[in-house]
C-alpha cells in the first residue's frame, strides 16, 4: 500500500526519535516547564526575532486554536474564518463550544481577503449579534494555497483597521516557509500577526506544536486556560525535546530541511500529473495536491494507494487529496504514477 493519506501517518523523523530516547531517562519538571521546553522557546525566539514572544509547548493543532481562541475572546465576541478553515470546519465545533461564533466567509483560493473581512464585520456590528474580534486563517490553508506577503500585510492592516486579532493556524507552516511559491519569512510572519503555532505534528515530531503569542494581553495567565481546555501535558518536555532536535541549526534545521523535501517530492508528483492533462482543485505550491480524476479511476486506485477523496463527484470526477511528507521517496512518488498511468 502507497500512503499519501496526511503527512502525519508515520511516526516521528528518525533524528526527533533518537533524541526522544536519549533523554528518556532524565529527570526533569513537569508541565512544560523543564530546560528542553525553555531551550527550544529561545529558538524559536531567535527563529522569529522577537525575544519578548510567549511560547507554549502544545499537544495538538486542536488544542491550539480552542485554547488560543477562548483565551482571546470575551463571550460575546467571535471569530472571522474562510469556509475551509480548519477551526470552522475538520474541529467538529470545538471552537464554538467555548461559546464563540464563527462567521465563515467564501474564501478565494482558500483565502480569506481584507475585503471578506469588510463583509462580515458589516453583517455583525451591533449588540444584537457576535461582535467579530478575531480572524483565524491557515498558513498554508487547507487546499494547500498560501498567502504572499502583501496579502498577509494587507490582512494585518485590515485587522489593525478594525481592532481584530490576527490568528494563524501553522500545521503546515513548514511547507509554507519552504515552498518555491512563498515570499514571506518567518520572521515577517510574526510581525504580521498577534499570535501562530509552528506546527510539529505534520513535519517530524511524534506529536505537539509550538504556539507563539506575540500580543502580551492574549498570554495574560494563558498556562491556566491551558489547563482549563485539559491541554497541559504533564511529561510536557517531550514537546520540547522534538522541538529542539527540529530546529537546532535555525533557518538550516531538520525542520525546514524535511518541509522543503515534501514539498520537492509533491512538485515532481503535481507536474508529472500535468504533463499527463489531469487538472486540479487548487494551484497549491505546497505539500497537498488535489488532482480531479475520473470515478472509475479513484475506485481502483484506492486498491492500492491510501489518500482523501476531498470534494464530491462531480461530472463524473472527483478531486482526492494527495499528502507528501518528510518519509516520502521517491520510489513512492514513481509508483503513484505508474498506478495512474496504468488507469487512465
Amino acid at each position: 500500500m502507497l500512503y499519501f493519506q496526511s503527512d502525519y501517518s508515520q511516526g516521528a523523523h528518525p533524528q526527533v526519535m533518537e533524541a526522544l530516547i536519549q533523554s528518556n531517562l532524565e529527570h526533569t519538571e513537569g508541565y512544560g516547564l523543564d530546560d528542553h521546553c525553555r531551550r527550544a522557546s529561545e529558538m524559536i525566539q531567535e527563529l522569529t526575532g522577537d525575544p519578548n514572544c510567549h511560547v507554549h509547548m502544545m499537544v495538538g493543532g486542536t488544542p491550539c486554536n480552542v485554547t488560543l481562541i477562548a483565551a482571546s475572546l470575551k463571550p460575546y465576541e467571535s471569530i472571522i474564518s474562510a469556509r475551509t478553515g480548519h477551526s470552522y470546519f475538520h474541529e467538529t465545533g470545538a471552537v464554538e463550544a467555548t461559546g464563540h461564533r464563527i462567521i465563515a466567509m467564501e474564501g478565494i483560493d482558500g483565502k480569506l481577503t481584507p475585503d471578506l473581512i469588510d463583509l462580515a464585520w458589516k453583517e455583525y456590528e451591533d449588540e444584537h449579534t457576535p461582535l467579530p474580534r478575531l480572524v483565524s486563517i491557515s498558513q498554508p490553508t487547507e487546499i494547500g494555497t498560501i498567502y504572499s506577503k502583501a496579502e498577509m500585510t494587507a490582512l494585518s492592516q485590515k485587522c489593525r483597521q478594525k481592532n481584530l486579532l490576527l490568528y494563524v493556524d501553522g500545521a503546515r507552516l513548514g511547507c509554507a516557509l519552504t515552498c518555491q511559491a512563498n515570499d514571506l519569512t518567518l520572521q515577517e510572519l510574526a510581525q504580521l500577526c498577534d499570535a501562530f503555532y509552528i506546527g510539529g505534528t505534520k513535519n517530524g515530531a511524534l506529536f505537539g506544536e509550538a504556539l507563539v503569542i506575540r500580543n502580551a494581553a492574549i498570554n495574560d495567565h494563558f498556562r491556566w486556560m491551558i489547563k482549563r481546555q485539559c491541554g497541559l501535558l504533564a511529561k510536557g518536555r517531550l514537546i520540547g525535546v522534538q522541538f529542539e532536535a527540529l530546529l537546532e541549526g535555525g533557518t538550516e534545521s531538520l525542520y525546514f530541511k524535511i518541509a522543503s523535501h515534501a514539498n520537492e517530492m509533491a512538485s515532481i508528483l503535481r507536474g508529472s500529473l500535468t504533463e499527463l492533462g489531469i487538472p486540479f482543485y487548487s494551484d497549491s505550491p505546497t505539500n497537498q495536491i488535489f488532482p480531479i480524476l475520473p470515478v472509475p479511476l479513484v475506485k481502483q486506485l484506492r486498491r492500492d494507494v491510501s489518500f482523501h477523496e476531498w470534494a464530491p463527484e462531480k461530472d463524473s470526477r472527483i478531486p482526492i487529496r494527495l499528502v507528501t511528507a518528510w518519509g516520502t521517496q521517491p520510489s513512492d512518488i514513481q509508483a503513484l504514477l505508474t498506478a495512474i498511468r496504468k488507469l487512465l
